[in-house]
């Protein structure tokens, strides 16, 4: 980890999940071939479900057309993990990073989004915990952060996605990264009132540079257009 390799903040607003997948192909690509430093999307995302490779088909609880009644789809993913639900509401945090040439292992890289989040939600006094063998945060039994990677030519793609103000009944279709009988919550339901998403994301961004020791400084193309705004 080092400041001589900054990292780009991109506010890409609230853009469709299949959009999203191609803005960090093609970041990736750029950021493998060394021609983009790395770069850190924030955003959020119309209703969608998400399957990881993990993932099992009984973990979504609706039909097909029960799905196709709630407006929201099922997208199969190549990150890590098992099923999740993204939505307005809910901050996503995508890292594009080479972890060759930052020289961090692929388990440490996990580690710190989850370090992320957790410093994040102490900034609004709020106490978050890892567990072992789960990647993600929690706030006692109740996960607040699901977190998937993938990696490709040493190059990170996904990363976290923390509950600020969604709603949380899109949780009921299914089995929340697979693991039956615990509970989701948000930033909102512990703190009895919805933290601004602006101030969420600069403690976000705040917390990646900390943990990251580099210098995140906003791109110059930080609102690219793009499908799903």
């Amino acid at each position: 980890m080092t400041r001589e390799l900054p990292v780009e903040l991109y506010d890409l607003g609230c853009m469709a999940y299949r959009d999203s997948l191609d803005w960090q192909e093609t970041k990736a690509a750029e950021v493998r071939a060394e021609i983009s430093a790395d770069a850190l999307a924030l955003l959020e995302h119309p209703p969608v479900y998400t399957m990881g490779a993990r993932g099992g088909d009984d973990h979504m609880l609706l039909s097909s057309s029960d799905l196709s009644e709630t407006g929201a789809e099922l997208v199969m993913t190549d990150r890590g993990g098992d099923i999740t639900f993204h939505g307005p509401g809910q901050l996503v945090l995508y890292a594009i990073l080479n972890l060759r040439r930052r020289g961090v292992r692929p388990v440490d890289h996990v580690r710190c989004l989850e370090r992320i989040v957790l410093d994040t939600l102490e900034a609004f006094d709020l106490k978050g915990r890892a567990v072992k063998g789960r990647p993600g945060v929690w706030i006692g039994h109740r996960k607040i952060s699901a977190i998937g990677v993938s990696i490709r030519g040493g190059v990170t793609m996904h990363g976290a996605a923390l509950n600020v103000a969604n709603d949380l009944t899109w949780f009921n279709a299914i089995v929340p990264c697979g693991l039956h009988g615990l509970g989701v919550t948000s930033m909102t339901r512990e703190l009895g009132a919805a933290p601004p998403m602006g101030d969420v994301m600069a403690a976000t961004a705040a917390a990646f540079a900390a943990v990251y020791q580099t210098d995140v400084r906003s791109s110059a193309h930080a609102m690219e257009p793009a499908g799903g705004h």
